[in-house]
C-alpha cells in the first residue's frame, strides 16, 4: 500500500521522459483521465517542455522532454530519503552508479538520480516544502512499484543497503507455481505498507532496456479491459495481458506510443 505519508525509503514522486510531451499528455489523459498543466516558461516553438499530471485537481506525476542523448523514454520513480548527501554515498559503496549528482530544487526540496548495479534506474528526493504527489493507491494513481532484474540476490541487497528495504518472497502470482516475486517493504514499517516487487527474468526479457533492469510504476485503474482498450485505441501496445493475477487483481502491462513501460491494475479482480 503506497500512501502520501513518504515515510524514509517509500515512493513519493514520479516522472516521464517523453521526445513529444504533448503526445504523451494526451496518452495518458486518455488512458488515465489525467489533465495536464504546463509549467509556465516551458513552450519551445510552440511545443510544451514539461509540467505536472492531475487527477481530480491532485498532482499523480510529472512530465518532461527527453533531453538525454540515446535514452528510452521511461518513467523515472523517486524515492523519499532523509538526506540525499548520504544516499549518493550508500548508492556508490554499494557498486551503483551516479547519474545526477544532488541537486537543489528551490525550496521545494533536493534530488539525486542513480543506477543500480546492473544498470536499473532510480531516483530520490529529499523533501523541502514539496513533500511528493498528492494522490495515490486510487484509479488514475500509482499504487505499485516494480523491478524486472535478472539478478533478484544482488537487487535486493543493493536496495536493501542503500535504501533499508525489507524482503519477502512468495510464489509468482498466475506462474502456476513457477517462479518467485519479492515483495518490498520501507524500513521499519508493518507488511501491510508494502509498496512494490521485483522479480528475476532473463536479460533477453529485459530486451526493452537493452538487457538492464528496469523500473517501472502501476497505476490503479476501475477496469483493466477499458484501460487497455484505451492504450491500444491512441497509439499503445500491449506487452501482457489483461490478465486475472490471484489475489492481486486484474492487470496487463503496457507501453505508450514512445515505448513507456507501465502497468495498469483494477485490483481484486475487477474487470
Amino acid at each position: 500500500m503506497i500512501t502520501t505519508d513518504f515515510d524514509p525509503g517509500t515512493p513519493c514522486w514520479l516522472d516521464l521522459g517523453a521526445p513529444d510531451v504533448g503526445a504523451a499528455a494526451a496518452f495518458y489523459g486518455a488512458v488515465l483521465g489525467w489533465d495536464y498543466e504546463p509549467m509556465g516558461g516551458g513552450e519551445d516553438d510552440g511545443e510544451m517542455e514539461g509540467g505536472v499530471f492531475r487527477k481530480d485537481g491532485r498532482t499523480v506525476a510529472g512530465l518532461g522532454r527527453l533531453t538525454e542523448a540515446g535514452a528510452r523514454s521511461a518513467w523515472m520513480i523517486y524515492y523519499t530519503v532523509t538526506d540525499a548527501a548520504a544516499t549518493t554515498v550508500a548508492v556508490e559503496r554499494a557498486g551503483g552508479t551516479v547519474r545526477v549528482p544532488p541537486r537543489d530544487l528551490g525550496e521545494w526540496g533536493r534530488m539525486a538520480q542513480y543506477s543500480d548495479p546492473l544498470g536499473g534506474q532510480f531516483a530520490v528526493w529529499q523533501p523541502g516544502s514539496t513533500t511528493g504527489v498528492e494522490l495515490v493507491d486510487e484509479p488514475g494513481s500509482l499504487n505499485w512499484t516494480e523491478l524486472y532484474t535478472s539478478d533478484a540476490a544482488a537487487a535486493k541487497e543493493f536496495y536493501g543497503t542503500v535504501l533499508g528495504w525489507s524482503f519477502g518472497d512468495m510464489p509468482l502470482p498466475g506462474g502456476g507455481g513457477e517462479g518467485t516475486y519479492t515483495l518490498i517493504t520501507p524500513a521499519g514499517l508493518p507488511e501491510e505498507r508494502m509498496q512494490g516487487g521485483l522479480m528475476e527474468v532473463s536479460k533477453e526479457d529485459l530486451a526493452l532496456n537493452g538487457g538492464r533492469p528496469y523500473w517501472h510504476p502501476v497505476f490503479a485503474v476501475e477496469d483493466c479491459d477499458a484501460a487497455v482498450a484505451a492504450v491500444t485505441a491512441n497509439g499503445g501496445t500491449v506487452q501482457m495481458g489483461p490478465e486475472d493475477a490471484e489475489g492481486v487483481g486484474r492487470l496487463a502491462v503496457c507501453l505508450d506510443p514512445s515505448n513507456a513501460d507501465f502497468v495498469v491494475l483494477a485490483p481484486g479482480g475487477q474487470n
